[in-house]
């Protein structure tokens, strides 16, 4: 007869502890936003208002119902950094370096859990990996809240207090791509301030690199031929993507009246630049993007579709899976039989993990947009802008979400879940078991084209 020692244990796949701890994390967070100590005057914030903006603030997003700089408290403002902080930490890896800082060392399933989350290749980097997480955002935070604060205290005069307010929030909230602004113009006060937008957008590039490329570059920056395949696609494509988005944007705006026209040259570049950087998923606007012409919106839907660098604060499909489907493209093309990429040659897995991703994404945010669509009278162009903001994490917006019915913003809040933890990652996280396959039919090749 068995004993209940011979029952197995159930316990969750790390990609479905990954999204148990985020989801704890939002309602935990929801919570202390509907305190009243939260919300500015009478009452504490509804449950719809709490959800949603602790969704955004977990998922590094960004989008938001209510003024952030006039609707909630300090505290309420301090819980929203916390959760932007936990957030682009990750959950679990925040989890991690609490274990290590009280018992020095991580069980083999933190560690896994960990790697699911930090996408790391190997186990035995974990630790270091964890703890390289937090000295590097540690540094670029303190870093930029040191820069933003000076240009605040002195530049426009604010009190000493509010300045190193002011610096923190921006500094955290901008390395981990959340796009949350103390303002209630988001940054469009300061669309020509270089002081403010270089540091932050400097701050939103590292960011959006992700914490493995960062990690390399601190170890291997001069030594090029050290660098992954990973960390040359991530380099090559911010780099492009940043300045064919500067270019575009730029070009598109430079006449509107309402966004670029009555600037001079140099304001213009800076303006260009800086919203392109923020399509990269952070999110910040310095001028109304819902006075943008619709060719910058879609421009900008491609650019925040693809997102930045994996296993970092940034959302999208991700820079290297775009990477990975332009060379298979020009292997199909040129006819080769096999994909290389800087002199490497990609696994067939790749290629069907990529495929399976950008058709995931594509079906989540057609489904969802359709949704929006049948729920209100906002033209495609606003709510496709609005999908695509709230899967990639970016937190643009044309000004539509808080007049969204209630069910439109729950779409949102499935969005931003969604795109925090990756379409695959949250596929497998619903998964109780893989499916080994025990036999292979016979092959047939259908017409294609």
């Amino acid at each position: 007869m068995g004993t209940g020692l011979d029952r197995p244990k159930f316990r969750l796949h790390p990609a479905q502890a990954v999204a148990a701890g985020f989801a704890l994390t939002i309602l935990i967070g929801a919570g202390l936003l509907s305190l009243p100590i939260a919300k500015v005057g009478l009452g504490g914030a509804s449950f719809a208002e709490a959800i949603f903006t602790a969704t955004s603030a977990v998922c590094v997003t960004g989008l938001t119902v209510v003024d952030t700089a006039t609707f909630w408290t300090p505290f309420g403002q301090v819980v929203i950094l916390l959760l932007i902080q936990i957030g682009g930490f990750g959950v679990m890896t925040f989890a991690s370096v609490i274990g290590l800082a009280v018992v020095r060392r991580m069980s083999l399933r933190t560690r896994v859990t960990a790697a699911s989350e930090v996408k790391s290749v190997g186990l035995e980097d974990v630790k270091g990996l964890v703890l390289g997480v937090v000295s590097i955002s540690l540094v670029v935070e303190v870093v930029v809240a040191v820069l933003l604060s000076l240009r605040f205290l002195f530049g426009y005069g604010e009190p000493f207090g509010r300045a190193i307010w002011l610096g923190v929030f921006h500094s955290v909230s901008s390395f981990n791509n959340a796009g949350f602004a103390l303002f209630s113009d988001n940054l469009m006060g300061y669309a020509v301030d270089p002081f403010i937008c270089l540091p932050i957008a400097a701050a939103v590039i590292l960011g959006g690199l992700g914490f493995p490329v960062i990690v390399q570059l601190r170890k291997y920056l001069g030594s090029p031929r050290q660098w992954t395949m990973n960390t040359r696609l991530v380099l090559a494509g911010t780099v492009t993507l940043l300045v064919a988005g500067t270019v575009y944007i730029t070009a598109v705006e430079w006449t509107n009246p309402a966004t670029l026209g009555p600037l001079d040259w140099p304001a213009k570049i800076l303006v260009g630049f800086f919203q392109s950087v923020q399509t990269r998923t952070a999110g910040f606007n310095s001028i109304d993007v819902g006075e943008m012409d619709s060719a910058s919106l879609l421009g900008m839907d491609v650019l925040m579709f693809i997102g930045g660098g994996p296993a970092g604060t940034a959302g999208g499909i991700k820079i290297t899976t775009f990477a990975v489907l332009y060379f298979i493209l020009v292997a199909e093309i040129r006819g080769d039989g096999v994909v290389n990429v800087f002199g490497k040659r990609l696994s067939r897995a790749v290629h069907r993990q990529a495929i399976t991703l950008v058709l995931l994404a594509v079906f989540v945010v057609t489904a969802s947009t359709a949704a929006l669509m049948l729920l209100t009278d906002i033209g495609l162009d606003a709510l496709l802008f609005e999908a695509i903001s709230a899967f990639g994490t970016v937190g643009m917006s044309t000004g539509i979400t808080a007049d969204l019915p209630q069910a439109g913003q729950v779409i949102l809040i499935l969005l931003m879940f969604i795109g925090r933890l990756g379409p695959i990652t949250f596929a497998s996280a619903l998964a109780l078991r893989e499916r080994p396959t025990r036999f292979e039919f016979p092959k047939e090749r259908p017409i294609i084209g």
